[in-house]
């Protein structure tokens, strides 16, 4: 029993770990937009993947080339937004 519960708890922390990996925020490039059907495709490191968007993000406000940050669960974006300009170095 005591060792079925260690693999229990191994189990369940490894699964943890890999929901957490999927979740987070990530740049990318907005290579295709389908707002009425919700959906829109990012190039990530190099890697185009299809993503469904929440029905709280609103994809109008994105168009193809635009560099985006954004969180997402697995397949589904939770928020996206511009990304952030590069400064310009300063000095001289």
């Amino acid at each position: 029993m005591k060792k079925l519960s260690v693999v229990l708890v191994v189990v369940l922390s490894l699964c943890l770990v890999v929901s957490l990996a999927f979740a987070g925020d990530m740049k990318g490039t907005v290579k295709q937009v389908d707002a009425k059907a919700g959906s829109i495709v990012l190039t990530v490191d190099g890697k185009d993947s299809m993503f469904k968007a929440d029905k709280a993000v609103d994809l109008t406000k994105v168009k193809a080339g635009d560099k985006v940050e954004f969180t997402a669960d697995k397949e589904v974006i939770k928020s996206i937004k511009a990304a952030a300009a590069k400064k310009a170095p300063v000095g001289c």
